[in-house]
């Protein structure tokens, strides 16, 4: 085999660097699962480092501004001298006078708008992104956005050394940074879309989403360790962390199959044939794919189910964080077995939510792979978690075991539809049969879904920053119409579904069912 500095044949221009190395230290080319295996592992720690950049302005939120810590700090500081318990020194340097202009009366209505502007910015720049990756090379595209997420990420420690105190210098690192983190999603999605066919697709993804919490854990980890040496460090390391991620992205990511000249044959990427008028359609296309025109934003939201599971994911999504944002508030605020647990504790019994919706999002993958059907199985969850949430407001106070019991069943239930929609259902939809094998919209349809949830984000924890005020109990009815709502949305693409399964029961025909894309073509 030639030297790496030797001219690559045409073909394989766009092959990645480390992956021509490898290739060139194991002397011939690398496998079919070996390329998948590269995109699972390197797919899952970019948008892990993503979100662990994305959670650490919420840590430095306690220095900025002492009395708007996301877990109440102050309201701990407090709470341990009443219970005499002891005050780390940590703490009281974390509390500290704070930081200009935040440290003042409308600090935390500053820090408010820096998250409102991030999220409004993420959620707009979501829909723009899915159509840029549809059109460039998400190698190249993936790998800007990490860079970019990095450097603003970075420039707001920044502000710490050089001693700025302007807020629109804040605000406008935010927005941008909120722009570059909406490049993500629709890139890892329709990569990993790219690779694995819909047999198999839930329970992959399912277990692949778990990024999301292993980012969020990262980042509180490597932010907390380092805010004792000066909150700048807390932004600027995990800045530098997805900078160096997204140089690997660059280096080592295979966008697709046709890109490293791996065959589709050696995996089962064709998906469930639909059988119409003696015509069967792969629903993902053959080598001639990197030539189909991209599919237009409004093309993309005419697909058959894209504007329902947005719109189901706008409420799904609106549950998942509020319970993100408010759950650690709320439990260092709600009394259980009588006592209230200290602001530290309260985060990290809220840590298990998460554990919950790792959970959901693999159950919810793996039912839906199973019973080929992806709207029957994320209506069901979104149902169950209307009782979840009810028990969890009625119960979750009786003991801390209870509690914690409680707390993993609804972030099972709840996150368990958030986890299928953003992922198998975005790549089913980015390859429907509509498009009659063109499978260059996956990012936008992912864009499309996941930037009309995040929406839904920024809406949910807000109106629950107001009317948690008077009472709980509204927050959770809130909640629970929310999720009622999510499911609703989905009943014509249930009766969809059902009305398939009926049908393959009833023929004596092929065993091989229709599947979800079908299903929304009724």
């Amino acid at each position: 085999m030639g030297s790496l500095l030797e001219p690559a044949p045409k073909e394989n221009y766009s092959k990645p660097l480390g992956i021509r190395f490898l290739e060139h230290i194991k002397g011939s080319k690398l496998s079919f699962k070996t390329h998948q295996t590269i995109v699972l592992i390197l797919t899952f720690i970019a948008y892990a480092s993503y979100h662990a950049t994305r959670k650490t302005t919420s840590i430095v939120k306690s220095a900025l501004d002492p009395q708007s810590s996301d877990f109440g700090l102050k309201f701990s500081l407090w709470q341990r001298a009443y219970f005499k318990e002891p005050v780390e020194g940590k703490d009281l340097r974390v509390l500290g006078s704070g930081w200009a202009p935040f440290n003042g009366s409308d600090g935390t209505a500053l820090l408010g708008e820096i998250d409102v502007a991030f999220l409004s910015f993420y959620a707009a720049g979501m829909y723009f992104s899915g159509q840029l990756g549809d059109r460039m090379d998400l190698r190249l595209f993936l790998t800007v956005g990490m860079v970019g997420t990095g450097l603003f990420t970075s420039l707001f420690g920044v502000g710490y050394w050089a001693n700025v105190h302007v807020f629109a210098y804040y605000l406008i690192v935010q927005m941008f940074a909120g722009l570059f983190q909406s490049t993500g999603w629709p890139s890892v999605v329709a990569v990993v879309g790219n690779w694995f066919g819909k047999r198999k697709r839930g329970l992959i993804m399912g277990i692949w989403n778990a990024h999301t919490s292993v980012g969020n854990i990262t980042g509180s980890l490597i932010a907390s360790a380092l805010l004792q040496y000066g909150w700048g460090w807390s932004m600027v390391v995990p800045g530098v962390m997805i900078a160096f991620v997204g140089l690997m992205v660059f280096v080592l990511l295979p966008v697709n199959p046709e890109t490293v000249g791996a065959d589709r044959d050696e995996d089962e990427l064709q998906s469930p044939q639909k059988s119409g008028d003696g015509i069967t359609e792969s629903l993902l296309q053959s080598d001639t794919e990197s030539k189909e025109k991209a599919v237009g934003f409004i093309e993309a939201w005419k697909i058959p189910g894209v504007t329902t599971f947005a719109l189901c994911l706008f409420f799904s999504k609106l549950v998942a964080y509020t319970f993100l944002y408010w759950l650690p508030f709320y439990i260092s605020h709600t009394a259980i077995d009588g006592k209230y647990l200290s602001s530290t504790a309260a985060g990290n019994l809220s840590t298990l939510f998460d554990v919950g919706g790792v959970v959901g999002g693999i159950l919810a993958g793996h039912i839906s792979d199973h019973l080929n059907a992806r709207a029957i199985t994320a209506a069901s969850f979104m149902y169950c978690a209307i009782p979840a949430l009810f028990l969890y407001r009625t119960y979750g106070n009786i003991s801390l075991s209870i509690n914690i019991i409680l707390m993993l069943i609804t972030g099972m239930f709840v996150n368990g539809p958030y986890a299928l929609i953003t992922t198998a259902v975005s790549a089913d939809l980015g390859t429907h049969s509509s498009l009659r094998g063109n499978s260059r919209a996956l990012a936008t349809v992912t864009a499309i879904i996941d930037g009309t949830g995040s929406i839904g984000a920024a809406i949910g924890p807000l109106i629950t920053g107001y009317i948690s005020s008077s009472s709980w109990n509204a927050v959770f009815t809130m909640l629970m119409a929310a999720a009622l709502v999510a499911g609703l949305l989905l009943t014509k693409l249930v009766v969809a579904e059902v009305t398939a399964k009926i049908e393959e029961t009833r023929s004596q025909g092929t065993p091989t069912s229709r599947s979800p894309a079908a299903a929304l073509e009724v």
